[in-house]
């Protein structure tokens, strides 16, 4: 089976790039582009000429921005034979958070053509699988958790900064903008001066967000995941600190990269913005207005120790990615 994986940057995309791994495993023909382009509109005409060309027997999109493949499987049967939509992020929520309702009602059309336009479809958590699931009736809904390989955890490195500090700093890392909580760590940074945070991580408005952060915040920028490993390892306890919003409700523990990663190298977790499907040991969920005193309560708090089955990995997927392309066989 020839397989074609899409998104909008499909070689810089850590989920579709987590699929190419386990499919090539498996034993199938996997095909990802690289456009050279962030254009939608040229993105569209390249996309449509790599399956044109590949003739695969499987296209499977990973959305946001749902637009840009909107129609893409009108060209099912010419291109390709099998379509499958991968829904990994409410588009149209997000759009409602910056254009208001309006832009709601856009992006959750296009959701909507592409499920409804789709042979099977992936998510990552249950939440967004009734969420998807509300557009269709009878196409099979398979979760596929955002889990880390096992290979991250084994990365620690004992390259780390010099700096020592009597307690162990509080660390960040991800993208910085105000999405993932950057104006809430720098808040909680400046009402607990005694206390060192870590920022691992990049972003166009970087200089913005943290021209104002106080002396007790070291910005390491971006690293290189072994290098990220090593950090996590160093720090006292690991921090989301996400507001609370619309999307709130479809973000939970199956589904946020790096809360799986901090848990899986045993560490403490704080999060807010998130929900939580399952019992995770070490993991603390609050509202984003508690996220202070609830830190300020665990600084000094051990982790539990994990047994191998509080772990959870990419490979424990394997099985249910097997199925999803099986069933359009």
């Amino acid at each position: 089976m020839r397989i074609l994986l899409l998104a909008n940057q499909p070689e810089r995309t850590t989920r579709l790039k987590m699929f190419e791994g386990t499919l090539t495993a498996l034993g199938y023909e996997v095909i990802v582009p690289s456009f050279g382009t962030k254009n939608w509109i040229k993105i569209v005409g390249l996309a449509k000429k790599v399956a044109k060309d590949s003739k695969a027997d499987v296209v499977h999109v990973f959305n946001v921005p749902d637009i840009i493949y909107h129609d893409f499987a009108q060209h099912r049967g010419d291109f390709f034979k099998k379509f499958i939509y991968d829904y990994r992020s409410p588009w149209g929520l997000e759009l409602q958070q910056t254009f208001g309702p309006l832009g709601r009602i856009f992006g959750e059309h296009f959701e909507q053509n592409l499920a409804m336009s789709a042979d099977a479809i992936t998510t990552v958590n249950t939440p967004l699988r009734e969420k998807v699931m509300s557009y269709v009736s009878d196409t099979n809904v398979h979760i596929i958790p955002n889990y880390p390989l096992r290979s991250f955890s084994a990365k620690a490195e004992e390259n780390l900064p010099r700096e020592e500090t009597r307690r162990k700093p509080i660390i960040f890392i991800g993208r910085v903008c105000v999405q993932e909580g950057i104006r809430k760590l720098l808040e909680i940074a400046r009402s607990i001066p005694d206390q060192e945070f870590w920022i691992v991580g990049g972003g166009p408005f970087v200089r913005w967000h943290l021209w104002r952060m106080t002396p007790n915040v070291k910005y390491l920028g971006w690293q290189p995941h072994d290098r990220v490993a090593s950090l996590v390892k160093k720090a006292s306890l690991c921090l989301i600190p996400r507001e609370d919003s619309i999307i709130t409700p479809f973000s939970t523990d199956k589904s946020v990269w790096k809360l799986n990663e901090y848990l899986n190298m045993g560490k403490l977790v704080i999060a807010s913005g998130i929900i939580q499907e399952q019992p995770r040991k070490n993991l603390i969920i609050v509202k984003s207005s508690e996220l202070k005193d609830t830190i300020v309560e665990h600084l000094d708090d051990k982790p539990q120790r994990l047994m191998e089955s509080d772990y959870r990995y990419w490979d424990s997927n394997t099985r249910d990615i097997r199925e999803v392309y099986e069933s359009l066989a």
